[in-house]
């Protein structure tokens, strides 16, 4: 080594050892010394090193894992790892991130939050933002809010965020921000307003709901431009059944029907007069830029207090920034079927089948999914109840109800009753504490009940359908497995609430003659997800070994889960271990046949549009004959547009396969109940020994339909088709002529040797009389009775009606019979007591045994009317 090199190295030295000594003094340093890079309180001037990108790789790398990996400011011990699913489904997205619109199915509880935000932030840092992360409502928004907190990611609720425009931070907001008539986004002819790179749509089929809600339009009986509409339709729905019209048109409760499509589509210019001169209302303004261009392919229903009009798939894109989004990702959890999104937010098939989804299926945490009446048919609902109570004492227990109204059953046991007003603090509170027994009205979606938040979940009853498009729907497809999967997958989401990872648990219950007899007789479990499925097996083969046992055993049973039991930990775990994830999903072919429909038919391309529902018509098998039917309505509608001959031609089919579609002009010949010589028992015998294969599910399947035989408004027509159906399971035949034929009663048995009973229903009646108008519907379906069939038959006219008494004025014929609150009542129970002695004996292959209990329920026909009816009075002297 030279002199050079040592003295350069000790002046080297030297120099470092003055600096440190000098820097040692700073303190000391005046105040304007240039050493001095110090606050007032003679702290070192915070810098925040996160939001240099030098070094930083969570502002550079592109991989989710990777930017997570690298985040700076994560809370310390919640973030330090990624779960493995959450990083088998960033590697999956990651390659295939160039897709426009992609589906990314998770597990409930599997962290989906986490990995959208790790989405969104690679998309910034690839340059494709702005981001926007849309989640179902304000309270998810907080969650999403509090999450990215967590980890360290810039997000912003302001969509005039500087940061947000310039693709620094994510946008994160309820889909009604996005979606709605006066979009801050744009919308329509406007344009895009906010330009997105990038956008997820979490928990997408939650945010359905708010979507559908935004393209409908809702005219009130007391808004001028109802009885404007009314008026367009009144003799066209007069033409489809002049007992409905006349009962909307008296203002008469729970009654409801569709426009046919031929008087909708020619009276478009009429509508649009009415509604374009009212389109700055509060009532229209927010709907009319969205449906504006959509009228003619909408659905127009009329009820007595309300007219909906609803697009009948939604055109999505009327909020052009989420069509244009350069990335479109659509989180959802692992539910079957996934085609609502191509209907409403125009999703292909090709990327509804190609979802991104993880290795493995059995991250889900622990559920034992019970079903109490199954396990005992005797239990009520009353006694549930008591139990939950119970339960309630030890852990927090919440009740998932349809409906304010069923809310009010369980409020002399809750503890807290949530609904939307009080939903964030409530479910803050089930965090932090043990409340008791909470009542969630009608969320089965979009909320975390993790852990001690929910050890025992309750799913009260049916979800219920919203609108009047899904209820006259619902009507038509009845019987069919497509509304079955539809409520399946409500009730699926609602039972993912209560485990929100995979070390979460807790006991389902899932009650409500109701849902258990849709569940338990239809096949509707095979609707369920792999997983749920697994769990309801497991579950139901430990429900066979205390079948028949009170609510004391099934409490010993739920213990099991709660108290975590090691057997039934395993056999859990056990069942979970090998599920997987099937590589390409099978789409609901219907629906991405109506989405192509309609969109052919939005560019006036109606031959198209027909073609599209003809080929999936002719692949629905004649034992679906409610959906066949429903399909060629809707292929009629569209062939009206271009062949009004051909397209009554097509109603007339959908007509002869199920009455219960919307007539054809020419209206449809009724087929009248041939009346025989008949042995009521063997009759009976017949209808259940080919309908059911176990008897038990006899006992569920009545359960169900004496649970709608009740005075109730608003369930008119749940509680004619159980009508209906209860006259073959006790040996009569049945029909529904005002609801299949648009004329006629309601219901008529048909009891043999020429004998009918012509019902009435009006158990939605609240009124201490018997209205004139309800007396006239019965003589006049009386007068249809002696003009249709032959005078060899007699009838004998039943109202089905909560009082006994005929207002003034009001006359019926002399041999009419009442069905009061408590016929109706005895009638439920006797009806329940003649299949349960049957099936418990099992003596469905008995005829002569089944002849005995006919009797003795006095079901007869000779003996049904003396005992189940009762005759009316006067009000007056």
């Amino acid at each position: 080594m030279t002199d050079f090199h040592v003295n350069f190295q000790l002046i080297i030295i030297s120099v470092g050892i003055s600096f440190i000594t000098s820097s040692s003094k700073l303190d000391k340093c005046s105040s304007n010394s240039p050493w001095k890079s110090l606050n007032s309180t003679g702290d070192i001037m915070p810098i925040d090193f996160g939001k240099i990108n030098s070094g930083n790789t969570s502002n550079t790398a592109l991989h989710p894992r990777e930017i997570f990996t690298a985040l700076p400011a994560k809370k310390e011990g919640k973030f330090e790892y990624p779960r493995d699913v959450q990083t088998q489904v960033w590697d999956h997205w990651f390659s295939r991130r160039d897709e426009k619109d992609l589906v990314v199915k998770m597990n409930t509880g599997s962290g989906k939050t986490v990995v959208g935000l790790l989405i969104l932030k690679s998309c910034l840092n690839e340059g494709k933002g702005p981001a926007v992360f849309i989640v179902p409502d304000n309270y998810l928004v907080k969650q999403v809010v509090s999450e990215a907190t967590n980890l360290g990611i810039e997000v912003t609720e302001d969509t005039n965020s500087p940061r947000f425009l310039s693709s620094k931070a994510i946008l994160v907001v309820n889909i009604f921000k996005l979606v709605n008539g006066k979009s801050v986004f744009g919308v329509g002819d406007e344009g895009i307003k906010i330009n997105i790179g990038s956008i997820i749509i979490d928990d997408a089929h939650a945010c359905i709901d708010t979507v559908e809600d935004q393209f409908l339009l809702k005219i009130d009986s007391l808004n001028p431009a109802y009885k404007e509409i009314y008026k367009c339709f009144q003799e066209s729905l007069r033409e489809q059944s002049l007992t409905k019209e006349s009962e909307i048109d008296n203002r008469e409760r729970d009654v409801y029907m569709q426009v046919p499509f031929w008087s909708w589509q020619s009276k478009i210019p009429e509508i649009s007069k009415i509604l374009i001169k009212n389109k700055n209302t509060d009532w229209l303004k927010f709907v009319w830029p969205l449906i504006k261009e959509s009228l003619a392919l909408s659905s127009c229903v009329v009820s007595s207090d309300i007219i909906e009009i609803s697009p009948h798939c939604i055109p999505i894109q009327m909020i052009p920034s989420i069509t244009n989004a350069r990335r479109k990702i659509f989180m959802t959890a692992t539910l079957v079927d996934d085609s609502i999104l191509s209907s409403h937010f125009g999703i292909t098939e090709e990327s509804i089948n190609k979802a991104v989804i993880p290795d493995t299926a059995g991250d889900i945490g622990d559920r034992m999914i019970l079903l109490p009446q199954v396990i005992n048919t005797e239990l009520t609902d009353d006694e549930i109840k008591e139990f939950c109570k119970s339960v309630s004492q030890d852990v927090n227990v919440v009740v998932i109800v349809p409906s304010e109204e069923r809310a009010k059953y369980w409020k002399d046991q809750a503890d807290l009753i949530l609904n939307k007003n009080n939903l964030y603090e409530g479910v803050s509170r089930l965090k932090s504490e043990k409340v008791g027994l909470i009542i969630l009205v009608n969320r089965y979606d979009g909320i975390d009940l993790p852990k001690d938040a929910c050890r025992f979940l309750v799913i009260d009853g049916l979800p219920l359908v919203r609108r009047l498009i899904d209820k006259v729907e619902q009507v038509i497809l009845a019987g069919s497995s497509r509304k079955t999967a539809q409520r399946i997958q409500k009730i699926e989401q609602g039972m993912g609430r209560g485990v929100r990872s995979s070390d979460d648990y807790c006991a389902v219950f899932l009650m409500g003659r109701n849902l258990t007899s849709q569940l338990y007789t239809g096949g509707a479990i095979d609707k369920f997800s792999p997983g749920t499925k697994a769990q309801i097996n497991l579950s139901e083969e430990i429900s066979d070994q205390i079948k028949g046992g009170d609510l004391s055993q099934i409490r010993e049973v739920i213990m099991y889960c709660l108290h975590r039991k090691q057997d039934w930990v395993s056999a859990s775990k056990g069942v979970l271990a090998s599920l997987s994830y099937k590589a390409s999903g099978k789409p609901d072919l219907v629906t991405i046949a109506q989405r192509k429909a309609y969109d052919f038919a939005s560019i006036k391309n109606y031959n198209a549009a027909a073609n599209e529902l003809r080929k999936v018509v002719n692949t629905i098998n004649e034992n679906e004959k409610p959906l066949k039917s429903y399909l060629k309505q809707c292929l009629a509608e569209y062939i009206n547009f271009y062949d009004p001959a051909e397209a009554q031609r097509t109603l007339m089919s959908a007509a002869s396969d199920n009455p219960k579609v919307t007539k054809p002009r020419e209206g449809i010949s009724y087929h009248k109940l041939e009346s025989k010589t008949m042995d009521q028992a063997r009759i009976c015998g017949d209808y259940l020994r080919q309908k059911f294969d176990d008897p038990n599910k006899i006992i569920i399947e009545m359960n169900g339909l004496l649970e709608s035989l009740i005075f109730k408004p608003d369930t008119a027509d749940i509680f004619e088709e159980s009508l209906k159906k209860i006259a073959r399971y006790i040996g009569f035949n049945s029909q529904r002529p005002e609801a299949e034929y648009r004329k006629g009663p309601d219901i008529i048995w048909e009891l043999g040797k020429l004998s009918y009973f012509v019902i009435e229903c009006k158990n939605g009646a609240t009124t201490d009389t018997i209205s004139k108008g309800y007396c006239n519907q019965l003589n006049g379906s009386g007068e249809w009775f002696t003009n249709t069939y032959d005078k060899t038959c007699s009838y004998t006219p039943i109202l089905v009606h909560p009082s006994v008494k005929l207002e003034y004025a009001a006359s019926l014929k002399a041999e009419t019979r009442i069905i009061n609150e408590e016929k109706l009542k005895l009638l439920r129970e006797n009806i329940s007591n003649f299949i349960k002695s049957l099936c418990v004996e099992n003596k469905i292959n008995d005829d002569q045994a089944i002849r005995e209990r006919l009797l003795l329920s006095n079901l007869t026909a000779d003996r049904f009317c003396e005992h189940y009816t009762t005759s009316c009075t006067t009000s007056f002297k």
